[in-house]
């Protein structure tokens, strides 16, 4: 099994990638946007390296998961925190582990609830093998091809530390 990276290593190694990435995209004043709980302490670490002016923001997908008939309520739901003008503005969505895509089309579909955005560019810590939905980052910090039987768990927010459990 291929050995996790620290945190900050990744972080630094995706926060060049995405400072390249936004200049020749050309996108001067993206809105950084967390999905909670890992994704906003990536997203927080980001937004500090990249010294955006804009406020973090934050969305909890929790009613647009398609398992929520299922799995019901989670105990700690949070608002979300947008701007209310979206329209046209290029996201930045980070979360921490891309393995199925149900998380990021579930966000993606809140943000759109709120607006059309010009573009969203996805930055994820760690990519693992399990994709059930098209869903690709345009920044990873790691590729780990895991299979079902292990999980990626990260804590924080400080410090944060990954783990497979």
């Amino acid at each position: 099994m291929e050995e996790i990276a620290k945190p900050e290593i990744l972080l630094d190694k995706m926060s060049e990638q995405l400072k390249i990435l936004l200049s020749e995209r050309s996108i001067n004043q993206p809105l950084m946007v967390g999905i909670h709980t890992g994704g906003v302490w990536i997203a927080n670490a980001l937004h500090k390296q990249l010294s955006l002016e804009e406020p973090l923001s934050i969305l909890d997908i929790s009613f647009y998961r398609d398992d929520f008939s299922r799995i019901g309520m989670n105990p700690q739901v949070k608002p979300s925190k947008l701007p209310s003008q979206i329209d046209d503005r290029h996201i930045i969505l980070v979360d921490d582990v891309l393995h199925t895509g149900r998380t990021i089309r579930a966000a993606m579909n809140e943000i759109f609830d709120y607006g059309r955005p010009a573009s969203i560019t996805l930055v994820c810590l760690v990519e693992r093998s399990g994709r059930e939905i098209p869903i690709q980052a345009d920044i990873v910090g790691q590729h780990l091809p895991l299979d079902d039987t292990h999980h990626i768990k990260l804590t924080g927010p400080k410090p944060l530390e990954l783990s497979i459990v």
